[in-house]
């Protein structure tokens, strides 16, 4: 009885280091993420404030490297926050982690790490990213999202997407579609960062757990930049 009992200590002191180190990367993920969203909303030609407080959703992906795309198999990493509530008016939630699979060989990002950022513009494109894997073009409508604080937002395109998106390499930013690829949520990350089997909804749109201490700083971010929603 004694030698079981220290073996299953000595497997969770063993395992403790692991999961620390699983924390450590969402941590990065989530600052990394920070550091984007504020870089172009600094920019003078980054994302319309309009659309952003028109938008439900904002999902980022840093670093997002052509090696990570190979036939759909690798993905970027990345989070969503939506703001709280059943009619999207309240607070910008906890981030869920999620994961950007490549839609198809032909889908070429370049050598250089490119960062992307979306906006869920809809309801209904809301739940279609709450989904267990969305095909952006085929289950959501995507469009390349306009730059420039006085870009005009009330186009077609942007009136009938569900999600707008912007790539960043180079330091160039500009709208990107990225129709074919998909969206899904990174179950296994989300239960290392709170500790405990949740899904993407329960974390964005139920607001059922607190925002990790990590993420302080990209809810200050969105609060600053929109702390209020306009509701379309």
């Amino acid at each position: 009885m004694k030698n079981k009992l220290l073996l299953v200590i000595l497997m969770v002191a063993c395992a403790l280091p692991a999961f620390a180190a699983d924390e450590e990367k969402l941590d990065d993920r989530i600052n990394a993420s920070a550091d984007v969203i504020k870089d172009i909303l600094g920019m003078p030609d980054g994302i319309p404030k309009d659309l952003l407080n028109k938008a439900d959703c904002v999902i980022i992906f840093p670093s997002v490297k052509k090696a990570a795309f190979g036939v759909g198999a690798s993905y970027g990493r990345g989070l969503i926050t939506c703001r709280k509530g059943s009619t999207f008016t309240g607070p910008w939630s906890a981030p869920a982690m999620f994961a950007l699979e490549a839609g198809s060989v032909g889908f070429q990002i370049g050598v250089q790490a490119t960062d992307f950022v979306l906006l869920v513009m809809n309801e209904s494109g809301a739940r279609s990213v709450m989904t267990s894997k969305v095909k952006l073009g085929a289950d959501a409508a995507i469009a390349a999202g306009p730059v420039g604080r006085d870009a005009a937002a009330a186009t077609d395109i942007v009136l009938n997407a569900q999600i707008l998106s912007w790539s960043r390499s180079k330091g160039a930013f500009a709208g990107v579609s990225l129709e074919g690829s998909t969206l899904r949520s990174d179950d296994g990350a989300n239960k290392t960062l709170y500790g405990r089997d949740i899904s993407a909804k329960e974390i964005v749109r139920l607001g059922k757990v607190p925002p990790p201490a990590s993420a302080e700083r990209l809810l200050g971010i969105l609060r600053r930049a929109s702390p209020r929603h306009i509701v379309k």
